[in-house]
């Protein structure tokens, strides 16, 4: 994997996922093994949205790899505010860097500055399009809890909006899985993800109502309504609150229900949920660390 650049969970096989999560168990089991491997190497942090896991996971991940960051900061104190194209940012900040992780507000943003380095490019999310490192994460716990073959998720909540939807799907393609999608009608997939997912011989099973399938999940995966991507604030009004779980709710769920959201939650997961042996959103959370430091640990040249 080394160069590459890690842009979308499309361009993922399961050999490359396998070989990440297989890197990451044996990181999260020895840490010490991989304390000092990429000593001097420098990871380059360009942040255009707000970020708390992802960013501060990338961070300890490559300080606990030996390395350390250069950040770009917050967007108002930087030469973006001045006019600097993407393009030109990436460029510059590339010979201060060994590799970078890139968040922005555009959809395409990142498959676009990667075509103007020569280091490897992370993708951190960009818009309403893909989120691949939280793919690897979340699959990481969904290989913990419930395995990656002969199983069935529900994912449930903002389909439409949702990059770590859309990073999920595409790469449960990959695996023995059955994917339900639960959402009111205004946030269903977008049709050219229901697309992508049926050429890759994926059947789309579209919900409105969590009742009816709950029983037979293995994973549930939550997600927020996200009130800053609606072009129209009458229109996040319409469907906010709409799906929400508690622990009254899992009462019809099996016992070996693993429940996920990537974080931040709002309202849609109960806090009466997180006693519960079904809640598995934090330590999906923490999971970070060791699938960014196995990622970066390929990228950046580790043992092959």
């Amino acid at each position: 994997m080394r160069h590459d650049h890690i842009t979308s969970a499309k361009h993922l096989s399961r050999e490359d996922i396998e070989l990440v999560l297989d890197r990451a168990a044996e990181i999260a089991e020895d840490p010490s093994a991989v304390a000092d491997r990429h000593a001097g190497s420098l990871l380059g942090l360009l942040f255009f949205e707000p970020s708390t896991r992802t960013k501060m996971s990338f961070s300890a991940a490559i300080k606990r790899l030996g390395g350390d960051i250069v950040d770009m900061g917050p967007v108002d104190s930087s030469s973006v505010k001045k006019g600097e194209s993407l393009a030109d940012t990436v460029r510059v900040v590339e010979g201060y860097a060994d590799a970078l992780v890139l968040r922005h507000p555009s959809e395409g943003a990142a498959e676009m500055a990667s075509e103007f380095v020569d280091i490897p490019l992370i993708n951190a999310g960009d818009g309403a399009g893909q989120h691949p490192t939280q793919t690897l994460l979340d699959l990481y716990t969904i290989r913990e809890n419930a395995g990656l073959d002969d199983v069935s998720i529900g994912i449930m909540g903002d389909l439409k909006y949702g990059r770590t939807v859309h990073s999920l799907a595409h790469a449960l393609t990959n695996f023995d899985v059955s994917q339900h999608f639960i959402s009111p009608e205004s946030l269903k997939l977008p049709r050219k993800v229901r697309y992508d997912l049926h050429q890759q011989g994926s059947a789309v099973k579209e919900h409105t109502d969590l009742d009816a399938i709950l029983p037979s999940l293995d994973v549930l995966y939550v997600t927020r309504i996200q009130r800053e991507r609606f072009p129209d604030e009458s229109e996040y009004r319409e469907v906010a609150g709409e799906y929400q779980i508690d622990a009254g709710l899992l009462d019809d769920a099996a016992d070996e229900l693993t429940v996920m959201h990537p974080l931040p939650r709002v309202d849609e997961i109960a806090y009466d949920v997180d006693g519960t042996d079904y809640a598995n959103y934090f330590d999906q959370a923490h999971n970070g660390v060791p699938v960014r430091m196995a990622l970066l640990d390929l990228l950046l040249g580790g043992e092959q």
